[in-house]
């Protein structure tokens, strides 16, 4: 039993990274090249929590109960665009930090094969 559910969250799991538009938007936003966008897409989470606000109106107006659900999907993908914001801050200053030592070790590598071939000619 508990292979089967184990089995069925993997795949569960799969299905929403694969094909759920916030997950995929937030895939790319944890790449190299999007990680400059997290802040912006903070703005995001605004009309997911217009959203929400709405859904919570119609269901105090008497409209049905299933909308509950929509209201927790969409303040659980607001919360992930406000919590992807700063993340993202974090892995692009840890990026560029490993690549500033990776240029400053590749020019001092450099510069002590200049050195190595400016005494070899002298000598």
């Amino acid at each position: 039993m508990l292979r089967l559910l184990w089995a069925a969250s993997v795949h569960t799991r799969y299905f929403l990274r694969r094909y759920m538009p916030t997950n995929i938007l937030l895939d790319l936003i944890r790449t190299r090249r999007g990680l400059k966008w997290g802040v912006p897409a903070m703005l995001l989470a605004a009309p997911h929590l217009l959203a929400a606000s709405i859904c919570t109106n119609l269901i105090a107006d008497g409209a049905p109960g299933w909308l509950n659900l929509l209201v927790l999907l969409f303040l659980w993908n607001a919360l992930k665009f406000l919590v992807m914001g700063p993340v993202s801050l974090v892995l692009l200053l840890r990026v560029c930090v490993r690549e500033s030592a990776e240029r400053r070790r590749v020019r001092q590598q450099s510069d002590a094969m200049k050195s190595a071939r400016y005494e070899a000619i002298g000598a």
